[in-house]
C-alpha cells in the first residue's frame, strides 16, 4: 500500500531533509537514499538525468523508506504525469508564479475529478494497487517552486490555491531576481527577508515550506528557523568537496570547498 512517509512526517510535526540526485546515476541516487534522508528529489529539470534514467534512480529508492520526488522540467501535463506514473510520491515543480500556475499543477498530480492526470501508472501501479484513485490523489506531493520576486510577491495566493501541498524555495533564482549573485553565504539579507514572507504566507495558509541549500550547515539554520523541509546540497556538489577536501589532504595542501549547490 502507497504511504507518503513525508506527508507522514509533516502531518506529526516533524521537520525533513533531503538529498538531491543530479548526476543521473541510480547508485549515486541509492548512496543518498541510504544515508538517511527523509526524501531523495531525482532532477529532471537542471540534473543529468532524463526519463530513461529517472525509472532506474527511483528504483534505486525503492528498499530504503525514503520518500521519492522528481523535479519536473516543467509545469507540464506530460511531465508531471510521467514523473508520477515512474513512481515519484511527488512533484517539486519549477517556476511558478501565480495562482493559475499553481493551480495548472495541482491538476496534472490529481486524477478526476480533482484534477486532468491521465490514468496509465505503469510502476506506479505496483505501489497503488487495490487503492482509490482518491486515495491516491490523496498520497500524491504537489510542490510548486517559488524562485522568483514575481512568485513572492503573489505568494499568498500561490499558497492559498487549493490542492497545494506546499511550497519550496528556489534561492539560486529568486537571488538572481533581486539582483543578487546565485549563491550567498553568509545570506544575503534581501534573500532572508523573501524566504521570510513566503514562510510567512506559507504558515498562514497550513502548509510547509521547503528550501533548496548549498550546505548542511545552511540547512540547519533554515531548519532552525522553523522551514519544513531542506534539501542538503547536490550528490554532485558533495562529491566535487568530498574530492577536493581529500586531494588537498594528500597534497599537504588547505582543502578547498566547492561552490555552487549544483
Amino acid at each position: 500500500m502507497f504511504d507518503n512517509h513525508l506527508k507522514a512526517l509533516w502531518a506529526s510535526g516533524g521537520q525533513a531533509i533531503g538529498g538531491w540526485a543530479t548526476l543521473g546515476s541510480p547508485f549515486a541516487t541509492e548512496v543518498l537514499a541510504v544515508a538517511g534522508f527523509d526524501y531523495v528529489c531525482v532532477d529532471l529539470q537542471h540534473g543529468l538525468a532524463h526519463a530513461e534514467t529517472m525509472v532506474p534512480m527511483l528504483i534505486a529508492t525503492a528498499r530504503t523508506g525514503v520518500t521519492p520526488l522528481v523535479r519536473v522540467p516543467a509545469n507540464a501535463n506530460d511531465a508531471i504525469g510521467k514523473a508520477l506514473d515512474a513512481g515519484a510520491h511527488g512533484v517539486i515543480v519549477p517556476m511558478v508564479n501565480s495562482a493559475e500556475q499553481a493551480a495548472a499543477a495541482v491538476d496534472a498530480c490529481r486524477y478526476a475529478p480533482d484534477g486532468v492526470r491521465s490514468f496509465g501508472p505503469v510502476r506506479a501501479g505496483l505501489q497503488t494497487a487495490g487503492m482509490s484513485l482518491a486515495d491516491v490523489n490523496a498520497q500524491i506531493l504537489c510542490l510548486p517552486m517559488v524562485e522568483t520576486w514575481e512568485a513572492v510577491e503573489r505568494i499568498d495566493e500561490i499558497c492559498a490555491t487549493p490542492g497545494v501541498d506546499g511550497i519550496y524555495i528556489g534561492p539560486s533564482d529568486l537571488s538572481v531576481t533581486l539582483g543578487l549573485p546565485p549563491y550567498s553565504d553568509p545570506v544575503a539579507d534581501e534573500l532572508t527577508a523573501a524566504v521570510e514572507r513566503v514562510r510567512a504566507a506559507a504558515r498562514a495558509a497550513g502548509i510547509p515550506v521547503g528550501i533548496h541549500t548549498p550546505s548542511g550547515r545552511q540547512a540547519r539554520a533554515y531548519l532552525d528557523q522553523g522551514l519544513d523541509m531542506v534539501t542538503v546540497s547536490t550528490d554532485a556538489a558533495i562529491l566535487r568537496t568530498a574530492v577536493t577536501a581529500e586531494l588537498g589532504a594528500a597534497r599537504g595542501t588547505a582543502a578547498g570547498t566547492a561552490t555552487g549547490g549544483y
